[in-house]
C-alpha cells in the first residue's frame, strides 16, 4: 500500500472534481484526484452535451477528456483507487483507499451520484439484457428496435432523443397528464416534433417481462389502475439519482436523502473538508454548477491552507507572546488603532510580537477567532488567548495587559 502526501486530495473525478483540480493545481498547491474508475462522471456517458456555456455541442466523453488534460497541464496528479474512509488528524486528513493512503491538508469530496432504480419486478433480472440506465453506452444494441424510456426530466428526454438515432421507436412512459413533461421547454418542443418519439401518459412501469431478453413491459395507468402490456426490446430508466455517500455517514453531515450539506463556500461541517457536484445538497445538478462548486471549493481550500499555515507560523508557533490586531483598510479607525498599537508595543521589542490580520483577506481565520466586527485585539501566549478586546477598545486597559504580557 503506497502512502502519498498532497496539499489537496480530491475524491472523485467528475466535473466538480476536475474543475477543483484545475483551480487547485493552477494555484500551485499539490493536487491529486482519486477516482475509482475513469474520470468524467455521469456526463462522460452522454453523447450529446449542449448546455455548457461557450460549447454548443460536444460528447460528454470528449469534453471530460479535455478537462482531464487541462488539470494535468497544471500538474494535477490522478490515482486510481476507491476511497473508503477519511480520518481527521487535526492539521491534516488521512484519506484511506483500498490500495493506497493519502495524507492531505484539505479534502474535496466529488463523489457524485448514480441512477436510481425503480425497483419493479424484472428490473434487476433483465439488467444488461434489455434494461439499461445509459443510452450512450447501450443505444447501439437497439438499432432498428423498439425501446421504452421511463421518466420525463431533462435527462430522460435528452437520452430518449439520442436513442431515436438508433431505435425504430422510443416510447416515453410519463406519470403526468398528456402534454406535461418535467424537462425544460426547449427539450419538450424538440421531443414533441421528433417523429420517432411516442408517449404513454399517466402511467408507470409495473413489471418487465421476457424470455432471456426483455420483450414486454407491463404498464399501470395511475388514474384508472388499468394494467396493459407494451411490446418492446429495451427499457431505459431515467428516474433520478442516488448520491454515493453511504461511506460518508459518520464523516460529514448529510440530509435525509444522503446529500452532503455544505455552505456557499462548499464547506462541510468538518473543517478542511469541502463538497462539490451532484452529491452536494443544492438546487440544480448540472455540469456548470458542479464546475462552479469545484472552482469555489479549490479556491477556498487554497486559502484554508495558506491562512492556517500563516496563522500557525506567525501566531501559534511563535515563542514570544503575540498581539493580534484584526483590521481592514475600509475602516480607517482600525488603521489608526494599529499605529497607536505599534507605539504602545515599541518598549517591548523582542519580548512581544504584533501581527495584523486583514479580515477581508483572512475570512476563515477571522471566523475561527469569532470576529464579528472590528477592531478586535487578541493577546496570545503559548498558542492560547489570554486576553481579548472587542470593538470599543479600552486602550488604557489594553496597555496594562500588554505590559503584563511582556513580563
Amino acid at each position: 500500500m503506497a502512502h502519498y502526501k498532497f496539499d489537496l486530495a480530491i475524491v472523485g473525478g467528475g466535473p466538480g472534481g476536475l474543475a477543483a483540480a484545475i483551480y487547485g493545481a493552477r494555484s500551485k498547491i499539490s493536487t491529486v484526484v482519486i477516482e475509482k474508475s475513469r474520470p468524467g462522471g455521469q456526463i462522460a456517458t452522454t453523447e450529446d452535451w449542449e448546455n455548457y456555456p461557450g460549447v454548443p455541442h460536444i460528447s460528454g466523453q470528449e469534453g471530460m477528456k479535455v478537462w482531464v488534460e487541462h488539470a494535468k497541464k497544471f500538474e494535477a496528479e490522478f490515482v486510481k483507487d476507491e476511497v473508503i474512509d477519511i480520518v481527521d488528524a487535526g492539521d491534516y486528513k488521512i484519506v484511506k483507499g483500498k490500495e493506497n493512503t493519502f495524507e492531505a491538508k484539505v479534502v474535496i469530496l466529488s463523489v457524485g451520484a448514480v441512477p436510481r432504480e425503480l425497483g419493479v419486478p424484472g428490473e434487476r433480472e433483465f439488467r444488461g439484457k434489455g434494461v439499461s440506465y445509459c443510452a450512450t453506452c447501450d443505444a447501439d444494441f437497439f438499432t432498428e428496435l423498439d425501446v421504452v424510456v421511463v421518466g420525463s426530466g431533462d435527462q430522460a428526454i435528452e437520452e430518449g432523443m439520442y436513442l431515436t438515432k438508433f431505435a425504430e421507436s422510443v416510447t416515453v412512459i410519463v406519470l403526468h397528464d398528456e402534454g406535461t413533461l418535467d424537462c425544460t421547454p426547449v427539450l419538450k418542443e424538440r421531443a414533441f416534433h421528433n417523429p420517432k418519439m411516442k408517449w404513454v401518459w399517466n402511467s408507470t412501469v409495473n413489471a418487465i417481462k421476457g424470455d432471456g431478453l426483455v420483450d414486454t413491459v407491463e404498464l399501470k395507468n395511475i388514474k384508472t389502475g388499468a394494467i396493459s402490456e407494451l411490446a418492446t426490446n429495451g427499457v431505459f430508466f431515467f428516474v433520478g439519482m442516488i448520491p454515493q455517500t453511504d461511506w460518508l455517514k459518520d464523516i460529514v453531515a448529510m440530509d435525509k436523502r444522503g446529500y452532503i450539506i455544505a455552505n456557499e463556500m462548499c464547506e462541510t461541517n468538518v473543517d478542511g473538508i469541502y463538497a462539490v457536484g451532484d452529491a452536494r445538497q443544492k438546487f440544480l445538478r448540472q455540469v456548470v454548477t458542479a464546475a462552479a462548486d469545484g472552482a469555489i471549493a479549490a479556491t477556498a481550500a487554497e486559502k484554508f491552507i495558506h491562512e492556517e499555515e500563516g496563522f500557525r507560523e506567525t501566531v501559534l508557533d511563535e515563542k514570544i507572546p503575540v498581539v493580534v490586531s484584526f483590521w481592514n483598510p475600509t475602516k480607517p479607525s482600525t488603521i489608526d488603532l494599529n499605529t497607536r498599537l505599534e507605539a504602545m508595543m515599541a518598549p517591548y521589542k523582542g519580548k512581544l510580537k504584533l501581527v495584523k490580520i486583514d479580515t477581508y483577506r483572512n475570512i476563515r481565520i477571522s471566523r475561527k477567532c469569532e470576529i464579528k466586527d472590528i477592531p478586535v485585539i487578541l493577546l496570545y501566549k503559548e498558542a492560547k488567548i489570554v486576553a481579548r478586546f472587542d470593538e470599543t477598545i479600552d486602550e488604557a486597559a489594553l496597555a496594562v495587559k500588554i505590559a503584563e504580557l511582556a513580563l
